[in-house]
């Protein structure tokens, strides 16, 4: 929520943000209620509706994870311009076997999908992943090789390639490419480990030819989600890049975590795209053009390894870090710490500085006793 709140703030909006954590920087950027802080709730959905009740604002933006709880974004909007994608279409396209069919039905590729509870599916000679169907930021994915089949979710082929995105934003009919990522996934130099999502590099660290073939792929596909799926406003398409063809793992129909790098790199206001998107309004933005200049940007997040205490975190802002805890603030081993921003000509560049950043955090944190 703070990413969001920051670029929205940045756009020239006012904003009333409503997360779990109530980090520093975000109470420091526009009025905000915690359900940690404010409310003791738990961090869910449904506390998450139950806070939202209590504030008063014309419109609502959602941000991730609540794609996965149509009737929570029912309930926020209730009595709200809805500046994001409907209930009806988060159930459509977060239906993993609805979006592989649809995806197949126009020659799309898209890694084999199976419900778990499908018993004559073939699923010998592949490798799997098991996921749940209320998944994000690779929250409890783990490898399949067969054997009792887990009790709820999908399985899905596990494919050989880089995983990257895509960002876009749609006004139902038609889509613009906004930028093109590499996901960072289980890195240990930010604390992460199995498939959990640490990051991104814009673009990614691929030659010239690799990102060209890579967006004469992503067009069109994303033009045909966006008229399959009638998507609006700002969103995102998790792929696997094999060097020969796009794979589409997922779509998050809600502003993704890449977008502050588009707004860092291209100087392309996208909280602006996404509003003016649900009034018809498309940015004239070519990605293309944008991907022949010397710029790239990073953002990693840093997980603890252990429990710790933070210390004093008054000048984490000053030097690129957000997300930032309050002093003295206690974190659980395998929660996230704060988020790091780094800018340079490449992203190898940005990579690099990333690690180095990450390294100089942990100085500053202390085990919890």
């Amino acid at each position: 929520m703070r990413m969001l709140a920051e670029l929205a703030v940045r756009a020239g909006y006012r904003v009333t943000a409503l997360d779990y954590f109530g980090d520093l920087d975000l109470q420091a950027l526009c009025p905000s209620r915690s359900l940690r802080r404010d409310y003791q709730h738990p961090y869910t959905a449904a506390a998450l509706a139950l806070a939202g009740a209590d504030l008063t604002a014309p419109s609502l933006v959602y941000g991730a994870s609540l794609e996965n709880h149509p009737e929570v974004v029912g309930q926020l909007s209730q009595g709200r311009d809805l500046l994001g994608n409907s209930p009806a279409v988060l159930a459509a396209v977060r239906n993993p076997l609805h979006l592989a069919a649809v995806l197949q039905a126009q020659g799309y590729a898209c890694p084999h999908t199976v419900a778990v509870d499908q018993p004559s599916a073939s699923v010998a000679g592949r490798r799997w992943l098991w996921k749940p169907l209320k998944s994000g930021g690779g929250h409890s994915i783990r490898s399949w090789s067969g054997g009792a089949r887990p009790p709820e979710g999908i399985l899905q082929e596990r494919l050989a390639g880089l995983v990257c995105s895509a960002a876009f934003v749609a006004d139902g009919q038609r889509a613009v490419l906004l930028g093109l990522t590499e996901q960072l996934i289980g890195r240990r130099t930010f604390g992460a480990s199995g498939f959990r999502y640490c990051g991104n590099l814009l673009p990614p660290r691929l030659g010239p030819a690799q990102i060209q073939a890579i967006l004469a792929d992503v067009q069109p596909l994303v033009n045909y989600l966006t008229a399959a799926f009638r998507l609006r406003g700002l969103n995102g398409l998790d792929f696997v890049w094999d060097r020969s063809r796009v794979w589409t793992l997922e779509v998050n129909p809600r502003p993704s975590a890449s977008m502050e790098l588009i707004d860092r790199a291209y100087g392309l206001r996208v909280f602006e795209a996404h509003v003016r998107a649900f009034a018809g309004q498309l940015p004239a933005f070519d990605l293309a053009e944008a991907l022949t200049h010397k710029t790239a940007a990073g953002k990693a997040i840093l997980f603890a390894e252990h429990d710790l205490t933070v210390g004093d975190t008054s000048d984490w802002l000053a030097q690129d870090r957000r997300d930032i805890p309050h002093r003295g603030e206690q974190i659980k081993a395998r929660q996230p710490i704060c988020t790091i921003l780094t800018s340079g000509p490449t992203p190898v560049e940005c990579w690099r500085q990333l690690q180095t950043k990450a390294r100089q955090i942990k100085p500053e944190l202390s085990p919890t006793s």
